[in-house]
């Protein structure tokens, strides 16, 4: 079936969520899709830095493949080994004693927003100590606790009244965080870099400042690292770019190389919290998902992803800094860390990223005018050279 007759059959009975683009994804190897036209795609986008293994990395497969055949799914009732694991191993790596298992990024954020709230009103008895302060142009999900969160109108549009309690300010404005701060507040979430609000480096300090802060006033520090973590930066956590630590931390989107899952690590002081029926997940870190998150992350640490990650991100950066250098009336700026790159624009990028579709080249565009490139991080130096060469046609076209 050609790729008009299954967006004719999406247009009969999907919801109109999502702003879909003409295209129709079957198959994926490393760096590129194919439709199902036969049309080939080079990805830099990578599901939204989901694929950081690229597509189907063969001990993913492998993994997802094993535990198929053998248990896909039983109860957090019991006991689930490979769920254990995988808790282990994120632990040893990490600053985190304990884990929490879910499905999403949002489902990870709202579990760290009740995990925050009941921790400081167990430790200081206090009822009204439930205020998190978050960042403007921030992204933390689409449940109603994290609609909240997010620091975007056009995210909380018609969803009024939303959750209380959050209280949005200047991302990399240290002084504007000081000043928010109150007796209601227990909690900083915040991304270490801003991806769906533009790509957003703070500078270098400035997480060591909120860190500082949240000591100060005994807050906890809550790291949303959905987008930024599982090397995307060229560490395993974003975090520890910045040099800091948080007290809870959330990760999804690569941690299982594709599959669903979301997990929120926390000091073991503030997952005493939790208790039986305070949280809970149903399909949260079942067998299946557990066990292609484990090849990921032991794919991450041990295959030199890291290390690649900062080379390929340093070349990519120079790369599009010199095209932007070519074309000085649409490129702004190029920003970034390891292979989470934003290349601000004087114009929309809609049309750029239309273009790339229509040469086989897949971009994204934020925040109107941020080209956002997040491939996979198996990227080649010959795939980097290759997506410049079809952006520099794309700039040609539409410069003015």
């Amino acid at each position: 079936m050609n790729s008009q007759k299954w967006i004719e059959r999406s247009d009969n009975v999907i919801m109109k969520t999502y702003g879909r683009y003409p295209i129709v994804p079957v198959r994926g190897e490393g760096c590129r899709l194919w439709d199902a036209d036969g049309k080939v795609y080079l990805d830099f986008l990578a599901g939204v830095a989901v694929n950081n293994l690229g597509h189907c990395h063969p001990k993913v497969v492998k993994a997802i493949q094993e535990q198929a055949a053998t248990l896909i799914h039983c109860s957090n009732y019991y006991q689930i080994p490979q769920q254990i694991e995988l808790a282990e191993l994120l632990c040893s790596l990490s600053f985190a004693d304990r884990a929490f298992f879910c499905n999403s990024g949002a489902e990870a954020n709202e579990a760290a927003i009740k995990l925050a709230r009941k921790y400081s009103r167990d430790t200081t008895g206090e009822p009204d100590r439930y205020g998190i302060i978050t960042a403007a142009e921030s992204f933390h999900g689409r449940t109603m606790a994290t609609v909240s969160a997010t620091g975007q109108e056009k995210v909380q549009r018609f969803f009024d009244p939303l959750l209380h309690g959050f209280t949005h300010v200047p991302f990399n404005d240290i002084d504007a965080m000081a000043a928010a701060i109150n007796y209601n507040t227990c909690a900083v979430m915040l991304e270490p870099i801003q991806g769906e609000g533009g790509v957003n480096v703070p500078a270098a300090d400035y997480l060591q400042k909120v860190r500082e802060l949240c000591d100060k006033h005994n807050l906890l520090l809550i790291l949303d690292e959905v987008q930024v973590g599982m090397g995307r930066t060229g560490r395993l956590f974003a975090h520890e770019y910045f040099g800091i630590t948080p007290d809870i931390m959330t990760l999804a989107k690569a941690l299982a190389g594709g599959a669903p899952i979301g997990t929120m690590l926390a000091r073991e002081e503030i997952a005493a919290a939790f208790v039986p029926g305070t949280h809970g997940s149903t399909f949260g870190g079942n067998p299946l998902v557990c066990a292609a998150a484990i090849a990921t992350v032991r794919t991450i640490i041990e295959d030199g992803i890291l290390n690649r990650t900062e080379e390929m991100g340093d070349y990519l950066l120079g790369e599009l800094e010199a095209l932007g250098a070519k074309f000085p009336a649409i490129v702004k700026n190029v920003r970034g860390i390891g292979l989470m790159i934003g290349m601000g624009l004087h114009i929309p990028g809609g049309d750029i990223v239309k273009k790339g579709h229509e040469k086989g080249l897949l971009l994204n565009v934020t925040h109107d005018t941020v080209l956002r490139f997040v491939p996979p991080l198996t990227v080649t130096k010959a795939e980097v050279d290759e997506m410049i060469g079809i952006l520099t046609g794309i700039f040609a076209e539409v410069a003015p």
